[in-house]
């Protein structure tokens, strides 16, 4: 692994956690673009606080409004562009989170997996079990087609049904490797370390 995008079929499904570890398993820097919100707590100090010794590197964009970035924005008078993101140099591996899913609207006419686009990066896609996910996930999966972007993981987090990880599994290429992560309630250093050392011993 080198660069890595983390995205979701939607809100508040785990991004966060799975992206932490990852960044344990990695030992990856990690990145946030846009950050819309909760300024005193971000995405950024959660990674930080759950991860052993990793780099955060500045967001693009720190809004202040809770809510989907091109809104954020709009409330300071900020129209967000594809040419203000440009990915921080390291030597390092790199987790790059996104807000929300695919079709988040940055602005207008320029949405998450546009950015996604620009990079060029390999995705994860965070999965979680509720109604209507085999639906967004499945819808997920085909947009990363349609874009030619490779889904190099779907992660799996939480407990599933096996009948609709069976269905979701169907429906990627060979080469897209299977990640499940179990259900943190409340993460910590210790069990964002005690997961990444468990994708250790299944050989990610």
């Amino acid at each position: 692994m080198n660069k890595l995008f983390i995205t979701g079929i939607g809100t508040e499904i785990g991004k966060t956690v799975c992206s932490a570890i990852l960044t344990q398993y990695f030992k990856a820097d990690y990145w946030k673009p846009v950050q819309s919100g909760d300024l005193d707590d971000t995405d950024s100090h959660k990674i930080e606080s759950w991860t052993e010794n990793t780099i955060c590197l500045p967001e693009t964009h720190r809004l202040q409004l809770a809510a989907s970035p091109h809104q954020s924005a709009k409330e300071e008078n900020i129209t967000i562009s594809l040419d203000d993101f440009q990915l921080p140099e390291t030597d390092n591996n790199l987790i790059v989170e996104g807000a929300g899913g695919l079709m988040v609207p940055l602005s207008d006419d320029i949405f998450m997996i546009d950015l996604i686009e620009k990079f060029d990066l390999p995705v994860a896609l965070v999965v979680r079990n509720y109604l209507g996910c085999i639906n967004h996930t499945l819808l997920s999966i085909m947009a990363l087609k349609q874009r030619k972007l490779k889904l190099e993981y779907l992660i799996f987090n939480g407990a599933f049904p096996p009948d609709t990880e069976r269905v979701i599994s169907s429906f990627i290429k060979k080469e897209t490797r299977i990640i499940h992560i179990p259900e943190i309630d409340q993460p910590t250093k210790a069990s964002i370390k005690a997961a990444a050392e468990q994708l250790t011993k299944t050989n990610l």
